[in-house]
């Protein structure tokens, strides 16, 4: 009997040999499987190895293709020659006006540089913070007509850590974590670290259906409610009481990732059901990327158990980057930074209904990323693989998307690291290079 792994290396090296190219079809599973005469379970071993290893993708109705090769340097927004990709890919969400607007900066550190203050500030910390540090989150991370209790607070090194430790909290090994079935890619490898099972859950045009929990046989939830990464939606008022009666009659606890909701003014799910969601999120989005604090929100019952998860897992917040933070929210530099990005990601948001008008695009008045369905016959890997020839990096959906299931012909467009021109023109491009014929590009 041939071993699965045996035969997955010899479609691997035909991808690096170029003799399988990226958007290549692939046969049947079935066809696969009288081929090179092995079983069909075999050969769908093969198959969700080359997945795993990221060499090919599935797509709905469509089949399974070989994904783009590595990028070579071609020019940005160009055919070829040698220059800088420009990244739709990574959400990197500096400060507008960066690196000059750092001079804002400085204030903020010069009383946290003097010996005595510095060497407190060096010391380490619990994992509850400073009074200082939670007196100033409150106001921050307060939405609407809710506020977070500072005895509820914990600090972890950044908004990953404070989810892992969440989740955690809450979950042990073998446990089943609801999330939505396009979600944060990082929480695939927070599961498997801490090994959990993610369950995909249906979402729509006004995010998590509620109804499916029920039915899910989940321990817990891991959801987006506002500006949800990477399909943009945020969730309306009916549907957060609607997923919080959920919660309360089948008692469940929710990990609220609220990374993205200083561009909105959205009371979060916690303000529905204060005992049954956890609330996580951090300084990187809102403030800077380098200052990586992440937040805690967690209601009594499971304070001690999220502070013990930050605690074992080396989480907490380091007390220099806790004490420079502090001060940076005290003295309103984080407040003015934030409006900053507000109005800055609402310009970036009118690019994309500007330059892909026509499109079917889903995004929000102000954000920093949108999801767009590609129309026909386009691919994500194909398109993926023709953008990178005019050096422009993209998100396929099946970056996002949980399990096995098949992924549509989607992308998404992340619009906070370029400067506003470079994503006018990138969008510009990427707009008539979906109206193209992909065979004409060579990727079909």
């Amino acid at each position: 009997m041939r071993d699965y792994r045996s035969i997955a290396d010899g479609i691997a090296d035909d991808i690096a040999a170029g003799r399988l190219r990226p958007g290549d079809r692939l046969p049947t599973q079935r066809r696969f499987a009288r081929t090179h005469r092995i079983a069909a379970s075999t050969a769908a071993r093969v198959y969700r190895d080359l997945t795993r290893r990221g060499l090919v993708v599935g797509e709905v109705g469509r089949g399974t293709y070989v994904r783009a090769a590595p990028v070579r340097p071609d020019p940005a927004l160009a055919e070829p020659a040698a220059a800088t990709t420009v990244d739709l890919e990574l959400n990197t969400v500096l400060p507008p006006g960066s690196p000059a607007s750092l001079d804002a900066l400085r204030p903020g550190l010069d009383g946290l540089l003097r010996p005595d203050v510095l060497a407190a500030a060096l010391r380490s910390r619990s994992v509850t913070g400073t009074p200082e540090a939670r007196a100033a989150a409150v106001p921050l991370l307060s939405r609407a007509n809710w506020s977070p209790s500072p005895g509820d607070l914990a600090f972890a090194g950044n908004g990953r850590q404070a989810i892992a430790a969440a989740v955690s909290a809450l979950l042990g090994v073998g446990g089943r974590l609801g999330v939505e079935s396009f979600t944060y890619p990082v929480m695939k490898g927070i599961a498997a670290r801490l090994g959990i099972t993610l369950v995909p859950l249906p979402v729509d045009e006004q995010g998590l259906v509620p109804g499916a929990v029920a039915d899910a046989g989940v321990d817990a939830l891991y959801v987006q409610p506002t500006l949800h990464n990477p399909l943009g939606v945020t969730m309306p008022v009916n549907r957060r009481e609607e997923l919080a009666d959920v919660l309360r009659r089948h008692e469940l606890y929710a990990v609220e990732d609220a990374v993205y909701t200083f561009l909105r003014d959205d009371a979060p799910l916690a303000a529905y059901a204060p005992d049954r969601t956890v609330l996580v999120d951090s300084l990187s989005k809102r403030f800077l990327p380098e200052l990586t604090v992440g937040f805690v929100v967690a209601p009594p019952a499971v304070a001690g158990r999220v502070a013990a998860a930050l605690r074992s897992g080396a989480w907490a917040a380091s007390g220099f980057a806790l004490a420079a933070a502090t001060r940076w929210i005290e003295d309103g530099t984080v407040s003015s930074v934030q409006e900053s990005k507000r109005a800055d990601a609402a310009a970036r948001t009118s690019i994309i209904r500007t330059g892909l008008s026509g499109f079917t695009v889903r995004s929000d008045d102000r954000s920093y990323h949108c999801w767009w369905e590609l129309p026909s016959p386009w691919r994500a890997d194909t398109f993926l693989a023709a953008a990178a020839r005019r050096g422009i990096a993209v998100s396929p959906a099946g970056a996002f998307a949980v399990g096995a299931a098949h992924t549509p012909s989607a992308v998404r467009l992340a619009l906070a690291g370029p400067d506003l021109s470079t994503v006018e023109h990138a969008v510009t491009v990427l707009a008539d290079l979906a109206r193209r014929d992909p065979e004409s590009e060579g990727v079909e």
